[in-house]
């Protein structure tokens, strides 16, 4: 039976290129005569003959920044659900690593923006690197600070 009519991979022969004319991988060992690719070393992705390559036919989109910031975002109003369902308490002061602990906002973010959508009803105290208008609003409404962290 033939290494290759075998159809278990377990059992399966490996294939010896280059030993000799009867073990039917000899002399070029399956790459032909001559030519780029019969060669070692060589890798030709992405190389279409000459022909303009797909990934240079294509135009250029969008726009990665270098300076990614990552700002973790959260509305007043997930921080009330946090509260109720027990997870915050109203009586700690709220920040950045408060936050992340709890996996509510992601651990790779380096600053904090509270954002005002949603009602608070809590009176609590936000630290925190940015605040929207409405959310500075509603939290002096119910008696709560919003302190701003300086960088």
């Amino acid at each position: 039976m033939s290494a290759l009519n075998n159809s278990n991979p377990i059992k399966r022969k490996k294939i010896r290129v280059g030993r000799g004319i009867g073990s039917g991988k000899g002399k070029t060992s399956g790459r032909g005569v001559k030519g780029q690719k019969s060669r070692s070393g060589v890798a030709i992705k992405s190389f279409e003959g000459g022909q303009m390559p797909l990934y240079r036919r294509l135009p250029k989109r969008g726009f990665n920044s270098f300076k990614k910031n990552n700002i973790g975002k959260i509305n007043l109003g997930q921080i009330q659900y946090f509260i109720e369902k027990k997870s915050l308490s109203n009586k700690d002061k709220l920040d950045l690593n408060i936050l992340k602990k709890l996996n509510i906002i992601n651990k790779k973010s380096k600053k904090l923006k509270i954002l005002g959508s949603g009602e608070i009803k809590d009176k609590i105290i936000v630290e925190a690197n940015f605040f929207s208008k409405s959310a500075i609003d509603k939290l002096k409404k119910i008696g709560g600070t919003a302190q701003i962290l300086k960088k």
